[in-house]
C-alpha cells in the first residue's frame, strides 16, 4: 500500500490527531465516510449493534472510523467511501434483506461485515445474485471459502481451519512426545457448524503434522448454555493431556468462570485456539482468567510489537475509551481492501476487474509482523496471515484485563495454502 519507511513518521501524527469521531451510539445505523455527493464508492456492512453480540458490532464500527482515518492520511489519493452499518441483530432474515436493501436502494457496491457463519453463508448466496462483492470481516467457517468459493466472496480474517492448522503445529512443537503414547485430547466445542468443522479440521491437522493423538472425548454444549457443570465433570472424569475449547465470546467466559470453581484446569492443559484470547474474553474475566492457558485471536492487543498495531489500539481506545476486540482489527482490514482494491482497479472498474484485483491483493495490517504482508489466496479468496499462540500471563498495561498472552509461538501461513501466485514476504 505504501512504503514501510514512511509509516513511522505517519504513526507518530496519526496518534496526535485531535479526536476526530465521537464514540458511537447504540443505534439501527450509522453512516461514516464521505456525504452523498462526494461519494465515490458505497458499502453497506451488516453487524449486530445490540443485544448479546453488540460489542462486536460497535467494536467493528471503530475500527471502520479507524481505517477511515488512516486512508485520509496517505500520501496517495484513495477512492472516497460512504460506509453504512446497519444493526443485524445477529438474525439471518434481517440480515439478508438489509443486504438487498443496501444494493437495490443504497447503490453499495460492496457488502462487508456479519459475525455468524450461517448468517454469512446466506448472505454470500445475496450478495453473488446482487452482483455484490461481500467482503468477510468476521466470521470464521471454512465452508465459504472452499474450491468452488463464490466469485463475489473474499475474506479478510483468518478462518478456523487457518486457526486448526496453527493449533496443529503448536501441538507438534508443545507436546509431541517422540516414543511415548499418543497424546490424549478432549474436545468441547458448540453444537453447530462452527464447532463441528473446527473438530474435523484439527484432527485433520494433526493428522498431517504427524502428531500422534487419541481422542478421548467429545462434547457439544449448545450454543449460548448456561450451565456447563455436567461437560466439565464429564471432562474431569476421564485421563486427558489436552483439553481443546472452540467456545467463544460469553459462552467462553462462562465456561472458564464455571471451570474455576470446579478446579478443572488443574486435571489437564487447556487451550482455545481460535478466539480464546480475544481481548472481550481477557477483559470479561480479568481476574478469574487463569495463567497458563493456551490461547489465541485473530487479533492481539500486545502483539506484534510494532508502531502500525500500538497505534491500532492506542488510537482505538482514544475513541471509545476501551480496548478493541478482534473484530474491530477485521473490519478496519474490510474498509481498507475495499479502497485498496478500487485504488488499483479504479472506480468505474467492471466486477471481473475488481475480483482481479481483490484476488492478488497484499494489505499491510496492524496484526502483521515485521517481514510479513498479509495477501489473498485466489483459489479460495482467503487472506492469509500470521498467527500467534500464546499463554495467559499476568499484565496491567491493558485493564480491566489483568491477564493478556505471552510466550508466543508465531506460525506462518501453512505451506499446504494453496496460494500459487501471491508472495509473503514484504519488501516494500
Amino acid at each position: 500500500m505504501f512504503r514501510l519507511s514512511f509509516l513511522a513518521s505517519l504513526i507518530r501524527r496519526l496518534i496526535l490527531l485531535p479526536l476526530t469521531f465521537a464514540v458511537l451510539p447504540a443505534q439501527a445505523e450509522i453512516t461514516l465516510g464521505a456525504e452523498d455527493a462526494e461519494a465515490q464508492v458505497r458499502v453497506g456492512c451488516l453487524f449486530p449493534l445490540s443485544g448479546r453480540g453488540g460489542l462486536y458490532g460497535r467494536d467493528s464500527a471503530v475500527g471502520i472510523q479507524l481505517a477511515l482515518e488512516w486512508l485520509q492520511q496517505q500520501p496517495i489519493q484513495y477512492p472516497h467511501l460512504q460506509i453504512f452499518i446497519a444493526d443485524s441483530r445477529s438474525k439471518a432474515s434481517r440480515t439478508t434483506r438489509l443486504a438487498r436493501e443496501f444494493v437495490r436502494d443504497r447503490g453499495t457496491r460492496f457488502i462487508c461485515g456479519v459475525v455468524n457463519s450461517a448468517v454469512a453463508w446466506q448472505v454470500a448466496q445475496v450478495a453473488e445474485s446482487e452482483r455484490a462483492f461481500f467482503i468477510g470481516t468476521d466470521h470464521a467457517s471454512p465452508r465459504l471459502t472452499e474450491t468452488d468459493v463464490s466469485p463475489y466472496y473474499f475474506r479478510v480474517n483468518n478462518n478456523s481451519r487457518q486457526s486448526m492448522y496453527a493449533a496443529a503445529r503448536y501441538i507438534q512443537d508443545s507436546f509431541q512426545r517422540p516414543g511415548k503414547r499418543p497424546l490424549r485430547i478432549s474436545y468441547l466445542g458448540p453444537d453447530y457448524d462452527y464447532g463441528y468443522q473446527m473438530w474435523q479440521d484439527l484432527q485433520q491437522a494433526l493428522r498431517q503434522a504427524d502428531v500422534p493423538f487419541e481422542i478421548v472425548t467429545a462434547l457439544w454444549p449448545r450454543l449460548y448454555e448456561p450451565d456447563y457443570t455436567p461437560y466439565i465433570e464429564a471432562l474431569k472424569q476421564q485421563p486427558t493431556d489436552l483439553i481443546i475449547n472452540s467456545l467463544w465470546g460469553g459462552d467462553l467466559v462462562a465456561f472458564i468462570e464455571q471451570a474455576n470453581q470446579a478446579n478443572l484446569f488443574r486435571h489437564a492443559e487447556f487451550a482455545n485456539f481460535d478466539t480464546g484470547g480475544n481481548y472481550e474474553v481477557l477483559a470479561a474475566l480479568a481476574d478469574d482468567m487463569p495463567s497458563g492457558l493456551i490461547l489465541s485471536s485473530r487479533h492481539h492487543n500486545n502483539w506484534p510489537q510494532t508502531d502500525y498495531n500500538r497505534w491500532f489500539v492506542q488510537r482505538f481506545h482514544a475513541l471509545s475509551g476501551r480496548y478493541p476486540s478482534y473484530a474491530a482489527e477485521g473490519a478496519y482490514a474490510g474498509i481498507l481492501a475495499i479502497a485498496e482494491a478500487i485504488r488499483i482497479a479504479g472506480v468505474d472498474a467492471d466486477d471481473t476487474e475488481i475480483r482481479t484485483t481483490l484476488e492478488g491483493l497484499r494489505l499491510k495490517l496492524p496484526e502483521d509482523p515485521p517481514g510479513f504482508t498479509s495477501y489473498m489466496d485466489p483459489v479460495t479468496h482467503q487472506l492469509q496471515q500470521v498467527i500467534a499462540i500464546g499463554r495467559s500471563l499476568p499484565a496491567s498495561d491493558h485493564p480491566p484485563a489483568s491477564k493478556l498472552l505471552g510466550e508466543w509461538k508465531i506460525y506462518p501461513p501453512h505451506p499446504s495454502s494453496r496460494a500459487k501466485t501471491a508472495r509473503a514476504a514484504d519488501h516494500e
